[in-house]
């Protein structure tokens, strides 16, 4: 059975083709700059990988050439051997509590919620009404970022406001990465051997949060009524005192909206070290002794380590800590730097196995009280998944 993922952005589509016999990816890529001047698509498959520049008006086009690149390049051979097509959808809100087979009505309730998520469900809707347009008789699956935190309980996904702004307008904790943080708690149930465990996941890249995960359960997420919550991040700023908001209004003469574009697109570790929002780049800076890159380094270090020790109580202990996405599969010196700082938790890492980059490491000692390990996320394997499942039920 062939199934493709695909993640659709505004102007982007990517997608991985996996052959769901073995899981393996039969072709990945990306189609970007969709309606706009000088997009391209980049297909990787066999070993290779092709790119071209190539007009993209819409997301249409875009999958027709997918599709037309697919059989051209004798990845398959004939659109018969797709079987279904899962789609990442950041929010659900509570309507949504796992992955639903798409329909009508599924695509009208999402239209009414596109609100919750306005940069993101927008987009995905258009890479799901591109694929049904294009192949009409093939299954979609809508995967949610936010349905694994649905376990959560009111304590846990409530604010502390007036009850009526989540009865009235749904103002309440909804989480993110839910589908990378569920494949990590997947795994981790794998390399334990028993359904019953604490788990700490950190997915933490561009963007980031880190989620209490008991018997494969979500208990808390950092992350909240949007993406913009939880730890510092690339270009957010995570939690910060709501009435700076309008300090910074009367101050600057900004709307709430430029001052949330703020928070969103120009804080974090850009905002911090007046440099970039990439680790990669700020850790360079550190090496030079640049006092904003160090001061931003650790600001981000001391955010997920706040996390996790309260996740760490919430839970009873922590038998196990995971590292994911950009940052928690690469950086080195960042791993390095939070585990030193849970060493009062009895965590020890081996600094040798945490040289590694981007493979699947235990980091923990022998003698280490908690488990830390580096595990690659796939979320499109786990969107796959899902589009399997429903489709064979």
């Amino acid at each position: 059975m062939k199934i493709i993922s695909i993640n659709a952005g505004s102007s982007s589509l990517k997608f991985s083709l996996f052959n769901m016999d073995d899981e393996s990816v039969i072709a990945s890529g990306l189609f970007e700059r969709i309606g706009i001047e000088g997009s391209k698509y980049t297909i990787k498959y066999n070993g290779e990988k092709i790119s071209q520049e190539i007009e993209l008006p819409t997301h249409v086009d875009a999958v027709n050439i997918l599709l037309d690149k697919l059989t051209d390049l004798n990845i398959i051979e004939s659109l018969d051997e797709i079987h279904g097509v899962g789609h990442r959808i950041v929010q659900g809100k509570d309507i949504f509590k796992e992955s639903v087979i798409v329909t009508d009505e599924v695509m009208e309730k999402l239209d009414t919620i596109k609100g919750f998520a306005p940069l993101h469900n927008p987009a995905n809707m258009l890479g799901i009404e591109a694929f049904r347009k294009v192949l009409p008789n093939v299954p979609m699956v809508a995967v949610f970022d936010t349905a694994f935190h649905q376990t959560m309980d009111e304590v846990s996904y409530l604010y502390p406001v007036p009850y009526s702004w989540y009865k009235d307008f749904g103002v309440r904790k909804y989480g993110a990465h839910g589908t990378s943080h569920r494949y990590i708690a997947n795994q981790v149930k794998k390399i334990l051997g028993k359904d019953e465990y604490r788990l700490i996941s950190c997915h933490i890249g561009n963007g980031g949060s880190i989620t209490a995960i008991k018997d494969g359960k979500c208990v808390d997420t950092s992350m909240g009524f949007t993406p913009l919550a939880g730890i510092m991040m690339g270009t957010r700023s995570g939690d910060i005192d709501p009435s700076i908001i309008p300090y910074v209004m009367e101050q600057d003469g900004k709307n709430a909206s430029e001052v949330i574009d703020d928070l969103n697109k120009r804080s974090g570790l850009l905002g911090m070290s007046e440099y970039s929002s990439d680790m990669r780049d700020v850790l360079e800076k550190c090496d030079e002794q640049n006092e904003r890159a160090i001061v931003a380094r650790d600001k981000y270090v001391r955010r997920v380590v706040d996390y996790i020790a309260q996740y760490y109580v919430l839970l009873g202990g922590a038998d196990v800590i995971v590292f994911t996405a950009g940052v928690g599969e690469n950086s080195v010196p960042v791993r390095r730097q939070i585990c030193e700082e849970l060493a009062c938790l009895g965590v020890k890492i081996d600094i040798d196995a945490n040289n590694k980059r981007g493979e699947f490491v235990k980091l923990s000692t022998d003698d280490s009280k908690i488990d830390v390990y580096v595990i690659p996320t796939d979320e499109e394997l786990m969107i796959a998944r899902d589009t399997m499942d429903l489709i064979n039920r």
